[in-house]
């Protein structure tokens, strides 16, 4: 990975993870409460400091941080990690998932591509860390982030996008700047 791509403490960054094939997984809130949940964790235990996010259904955005001396990249590999075995664990369980089949086929074909993966390959490789380096590129991905759902046609208004901090109602909280 170029230093471009990587983090540095004490660095404010606005970070994309995409689903391989740019799947859509997240239209269901079963999988983005997943996501939820380890944010939230990450929160908590991992001094991960989130300024701003939004889930699509294949994608998720965020300004984030980490605590002085802790590694962002570091986290965000072990999250995908973590996220992907407990998105396709529930993929493969939930009898209401109707397109079951169909997701595991994709997520197998992706993983063929890199011997890296045994079974199945959900995250793509690069997080896209980008350094916010002013009050103005900050204030500009955030408003990206929030106007994302309504680009894509998802809600009018960006504080009705329960999946995003543009909502008061968001199941994550995050920081101020």
């Amino acid at each position: 990975m170029s230093e471009y791509r990587k983090t540095h403490p004490a660095g404010l960054f606005f970070v994309t993870l995409t689903v391989v094939g740019w799947i859509n997984v997240f239209d269901r809130s079963i999988y983005k409460d997943i996501l939820i949940s380890n944010l939230k964790h990450c929160q908590e235990k991992e001094g991960l400091q989130i300024y701003a996010y939004v889930i699509m259904s294949n994608h998720f955005h965020m300004v984030a941080a980490r605590e002085p001396d802790k590694d962002l990249t570091e986290l965000l590999g072990r999250f995908k990690s973590f996220t992907a075995k407990k998105i396709l664990n529930e993929i493969k369980e939930n009898n209401q998932e109707s397109r079951r089949e169909w997701l595991l086929k994709l997520f197998e074909y992706f993983a063929r591509e890199n011997k890296q993966y045994d079974k199945y390959h959900f995250w793509q490789y690069t997080n896209q860390p980008t350094l916010l380096y002013s009050a103005d590129v900050i204030k500009q991905k955030i408003n990206y982030i929030h106007q994302n759902p309504v680009r894509a046609g998802l809600v009018n208004d960006a504080a009705n996008y329960i999946y995003s901090s543009a909502c008061l109602d968001s199941p994550l909280k995050v920081l101020d700047i």
